[in-house]
């Protein structure tokens, strides 16, 4: 029940903006709204250190002390608002509500137990959705919502629908199919590597044409049509990619006809 929700003592804040709500932080203070049921919204502050600790452990209901107001407004936390960091809470949303209403109000889903499926190499655990909307009275909002995930095999599932509400009148109003948790295998990326074409030493890739040609001057030079010389010069590869090709056989010589 919430005869032992945390007490805000608070205090009305008559200048409002960017500058004022940082004098406030500065003096220790956590600025909030307080709105709802009728009423117009009231701008407060909160002391820092006594509200905070509640805050981070997840207390949704307080008991709100305002200065110069009645005593004793129930009020449930809406949202909370943080720097750009995402770590420092700047401000808070609270709404006035009663002990009999039904509310909507996020709660955080405690795992609890080693899933079986964890003994499996490179098997690991997915926790996606770490909260459920649910709505019920003010007086059933719950700390937190237990899940026992011990039997939770490789590639299993568990749904929002799944999760077992700690209240007979609460209602699931996140979508039913929304993963809570999940046990997947982690797969490493095998990335394909380029072949490689030359040996160890660097072989020398072979010019288009070459090997024709050098057959050609082979078999000219076994006709006597040139030199043996040539045709072995004309045979050797290439010294680089895109280089000029070998040179033809050599022709004979001009005085050849005279030595006749």
């Amino acid at each position: 029940m919430n005869d032992k929700s945390p007490v805000l003592k608070a205090t009305k804040r008559d200048r409002l903006g960017t500058r004022y709500t940082k004098r406030v932080r500065k003096a220790g203070g956590l600025p909030a709204v307080v709105y709802g049921h009728g009423s117009p919204p009231v701008s407060i502050t909160v002391d820092a250190e006594e509200v905070l600790p509640h805050l981070h452990k997840g207390e949704k209901v307080y008991r709100l002390e305002l200065a110069g107001e009645q005593s004793g407004q129930i009020v449930l936390l809406k949202e909370l608002q943080f720097d750009y960091l995402g770590t420092d809470i700047v401000h808070a949303d609270f709404r006035r509500v009663d002990l009999n209403e039904r509310v909507r109000t996020r709660v955080h889903v405690d795992l609890q137990g080693e899933a079986k499926g964890l003994k499996n190499a490179g098997a690991i655990l997915m926790h996606p959705t770490t909260e459920l909307v649910v709505e019920c009275r003010v007086t059933e909002i719950p700390d937190s919502i237990p899940l026992d995930i011990s039997e939770l095999d490789l590639n299993g599932v568990i749904t929002a629908a799944q999760v077992k509400l700690p209240g007979a009148d609460m209602k699931l109003i996140t979508d039913s199919h929304a993963i809570i948790a999940q046990i997947v295998e982690q797969k490493e990326e095998v990335v394909a590597e380029a072949a490689v074409v030359a040996t160890e030493g660097g072989a020398e890739p072979e010019v288009i044409g070459e090997k024709e040609r050098a057959e050609k001057a082979a078999a000219a030079a076994a006709d006597g049509k040139a030199p043996a010389k040539d045709a072995k010069a004309a045979a050797a590869p290439a010294k680089a990619a895109g280089g000029a090709p070998a040179k033809a056989a050599a022709a004979p010589a001009k005085d050849a006809k005279a030595k006749k």
